[in-house]
């Protein structure tokens, strides 16, 4: 099979798993839940942006992809740092 025949369902399979990541975010009984479902959420949205670069043959959806996970991880580390002081149940 070639990339192109495959790609559709790979999109539909990750659009599939990011809802179920969105769900999980929305109603996640803690937030350190919600934070993985997030994260969870920015691996999928890479990936997606790293097939959509070698399907078009495009280096700035590398870019985009990069500087989306390093903002991520930045608000991870923030979040986490601020959750600390307060509990992991809260």
């Amino acid at each position: 099979m070639i990339f192109a025949d495959i790609l559709p369902w790979i999109l539909g399979a990750l659009g599939v798993a990011s809802i179920m990541c969105v769900i999980r975010a929305v109603l996640g009984p803690t937030i350190p839940d919600r934070m993985v479902a997030i994260d969870t959420l920015t691996v999928i949205v890479v990936l997606i942006l790293t097939l959509l670069s070698v399907y078009y043959r495009a280096s700035i959806y590398l870019d985009i992809a990069l500087i989306y996970a390093f903002l991520n991880f930045l608000g991870t580390v923030a979040l986490a740092k601020y959750l600390e002081g307060r509990g992991l149940e809260t």
